[in-house]
Protein backbone atom coordinates (compact mmCIF):
# COMPACT_ATOMS: atom_id res chain seq x y z
CA UNK A 1 0.00 0.00 0.00
CA UNK A 2 1.27 3.41 -0.86
CA UNK A 3 1.22 6.68 1.01
CA UNK A 4 0.21 9.62 -0.67
CA UNK A 5 2.52 12.13 -1.60
CA UNK A 6 2.56 15.48 1.20
CA UNK A 7 0.88 18.39 -0.56
CA UNK A 8 2.85 21.45 -0.85
CA UNK A 9 1.13 24.14 -0.71
CA UNK A 10 2.03 27.71 -2.43
CA UNK A 11 5.02 29.13 -1.41
CA UNK A 12 4.32 28.40 2.33
CA UNK A 13 5.36 24.50 1.99
CA UNK A 14 8.46 25.95 0.12
CA UNK A 15 9.80 28.72 2.24
CA UNK A 16 8.47 27.69 6.20
CA UNK A 17 6.22 29.32 8.11
CA UNK A 18 6.64 33.22 8.88
CA UNK A 19 8.22 32.58 11.76
CA UNK A 20 10.79 30.61 10.43
CA UNK A 21 11.57 32.91 7.93
CA UNK A 22 11.51 35.89 10.60
CA UNK A 23 13.76 33.83 12.27
CA UNK A 24 16.55 33.24 9.46
CA UNK A 25 16.03 36.88 8.29
CA UNK A 26 17.30 38.05 11.98
CA UNK A 27 19.68 35.32 12.19
CA UNK A 28 21.57 36.72 8.65
CA UNK A 29 20.85 40.31 9.97
CA UNK A 30 22.80 39.89 13.30
CA UNK A 31 25.63 37.75 11.41
CA UNK A 32 25.75 40.89 8.70
CA UNK A 33 25.97 43.28 12.13
CA UNK A 34 28.70 40.93 13.48
CA UNK A 35 31.11 41.08 10.70
CA UNK A 36 30.55 44.50 9.90
CA UNK A 37 31.04 45.16 13.98
CA UNK A 38 34.25 43.41 14.29
CA UNK A 39 36.29 44.68 11.32
CA UNK A 40 34.81 48.16 11.35
CA UNK A 41 35.99 50.68 8.22
CA UNK A 42 36.00 47.82 6.50
CA UNK A 43 32.65 47.06 4.93
CA UNK A 44 33.70 46.06 1.21
CA UNK A 45 36.11 43.76 2.63
CA UNK A 46 33.03 42.50 4.99
CA UNK A 47 30.54 41.51 1.89
CA UNK A 48 33.67 40.16 -0.17
CA UNK A 49 34.30 37.64 2.86
CA UNK A 50 30.68 36.76 3.14
CA UNK A 51 30.01 35.78 -0.80
CA UNK A 52 33.47 34.67 -1.10
CA UNK A 53 32.99 31.95 1.68
CA UNK A 54 29.16 31.37 0.55
CA UNK A 55 30.56 30.21 -2.63
CA UNK A 56 33.71 28.15 -1.77
CA UNK A 57 31.44 26.65 0.46
CA UNK A 58 28.75 25.58 -2.38
CA UNK A 59 31.05 25.55 -4.87
CA UNK A 60 34.12 23.76 -3.64
CA UNK A 61 33.68 21.82 -0.28
CA UNK A 62 30.26 20.39 -0.46
CA UNK A 63 31.85 18.72 -3.87
CA UNK A 64 34.52 17.42 -1.75
CA UNK A 65 32.07 16.38 1.44
CA UNK A 66 29.53 14.70 -1.01
CA UNK A 67 33.03 13.09 -2.83
CA UNK A 68 34.01 12.09 0.62
CA UNK A 69 30.96 10.54 2.19
CA UNK A 70 30.78 8.32 -0.86
CA UNK A 71 33.88 6.93 -0.85
CA UNK A 72 33.17 6.04 3.00
CA UNK A 73 29.47 4.44 1.97
CA UNK A 74 31.55 2.39 -0.31
CA UNK A 75 34.59 1.54 2.05
CA UNK A 76 32.04 0.50 4.64
CA UNK A 77 29.88 -0.78 2.69
CA UNK A 78 32.41 -3.24 0.58
CA UNK A 79 33.84 -4.38 4.25
CA UNK A 80 29.72 -5.05 5.37
CA UNK A 81 30.06 -2.01 8.13
CA UNK A 82 27.52 0.13 7.17
CA UNK A 83 26.15 0.69 10.72
CA UNK A 84 29.72 2.46 11.46
CA UNK A 85 28.73 4.87 9.07
CA UNK A 86 27.61 7.66 11.99
CA UNK A 87 30.61 6.94 14.34
CA UNK A 88 33.07 8.16 11.47
CA UNK A 89 30.64 11.06 10.36
CA UNK A 90 29.74 12.63 13.95
CA UNK A 91 33.57 13.25 14.73
CA UNK A 92 34.77 14.11 10.80
CA UNK A 93 31.67 16.84 10.50
CA UNK A 94 32.46 17.90 14.18
CA UNK A 95 36.87 17.93 13.45
CA UNK A 96 35.49 19.66 10.26
CA UNK A 97 33.58 22.24 11.30
CA UNK A 98 36.06 23.39 13.69
CA UNK A 99 38.75 23.04 11.36
CA UNK A 100 36.70 25.39 8.70
CA UNK A 101 35.85 28.07 11.61
CA UNK A 102 39.32 28.13 13.40
CA UNK A 103 41.55 27.41 10.20
CA UNK A 104 43.62 31.14 10.06
CA UNK A 105 44.52 30.62 13.77
CA UNK A 106 44.91 26.55 13.35
CA UNK A 107 47.23 27.37 10.17
CA UNK A 108 48.87 29.77 12.06
CA UNK A 109 48.37 32.97 9.96
CA UNK A 110 46.85 35.08 11.80
CA UNK A 111 48.91 34.13 15.01
CA UNK A 112 50.05 37.85 15.43
CA UNK A 113 47.00 40.00 14.85
CA UNK A 114 45.23 37.42 17.19
CA UNK A 115 48.04 38.27 20.13
CA UNK A 116 47.56 41.83 18.92
CA UNK A 117 43.51 41.84 19.20
CA UNK A 118 42.91 38.87 22.27
CA UNK A 119 46.12 40.06 24.38
CA UNK A 120 46.11 36.00 24.17
CA UNK A 121 49.01 33.68 22.47
CA UNK A 122 48.16 32.78 19.15
CA UNK A 123 50.13 29.26 19.49
CA UNK A 124 48.72 25.86 20.18
CA UNK A 125 45.20 25.83 18.54
CA UNK A 126 47.07 23.37 16.12
CA UNK A 127 47.20 20.94 19.03
CA UNK A 128 44.36 21.67 20.52
CA UNK A 129 42.34 20.53 17.42
CA UNK A 130 44.32 17.67 17.11
CA UNK A 131 43.34 16.81 20.69
CA UNK A 132 39.71 17.99 20.43
CA UNK A 133 39.66 15.21 16.76
CA UNK A 134 41.76 12.92 18.95
CA UNK A 135 39.12 13.13 21.62
CA UNK A 136 35.84 12.33 19.33
CA UNK A 137 37.43 9.75 17.69
CA UNK A 138 37.98 8.11 20.40
CA UNK A 139 34.43 8.86 22.24
CA UNK A 140 33.10 7.77 18.65
CA UNK A 141 35.01 4.51 18.85
CA UNK A 142 34.00 3.85 22.58
CA UNK A 143 30.32 4.48 21.54
CA UNK A 144 30.45 1.98 18.86
CA UNK A 145 32.03 -0.74 20.85
CA UNK A 146 29.49 -0.07 23.88
CA UNK A 147 26.29 -0.49 21.09
CA UNK A 148 28.59 -3.58 19.65
CA UNK A 149 28.60 -5.21 22.97
CA UNK A 150 25.09 -4.44 24.07
CA UNK A 151 24.06 -6.21 21.16
CA UNK A 152 26.42 -9.07 21.22
CA UNK A 153 24.59 -9.57 24.95
CA UNK A 154 20.96 -9.05 23.17
CA UNK A 155 21.27 -11.75 20.53
CA UNK A 156 22.90 -14.50 22.49
CA UNK A 157 20.75 -17.51 23.27
CA UNK A 158 19.65 -17.87 26.32
CA UNK A 159 19.10 -21.20 27.62
CA UNK A 160 14.82 -21.95 28.80
CA UNK A 161 14.34 -21.16 32.29
CA UNK A 162 13.61 -24.30 34.13
CA UNK A 163 10.39 -24.90 36.03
Amino acid sequence: MRRPRPRVRGLRGVLGSPYQLLLLACSFALAGYAGVRLLAGETVQVLLWFVGSALLHDLVLVPLYATADRALVRLLGACGRREWLPYVRGPALLSGLLLLVWFPLISGRVAERYAGAAGLSGDGFLARWLLVTAVLCAGSGALLVARSLRLRRATKVRPPASH
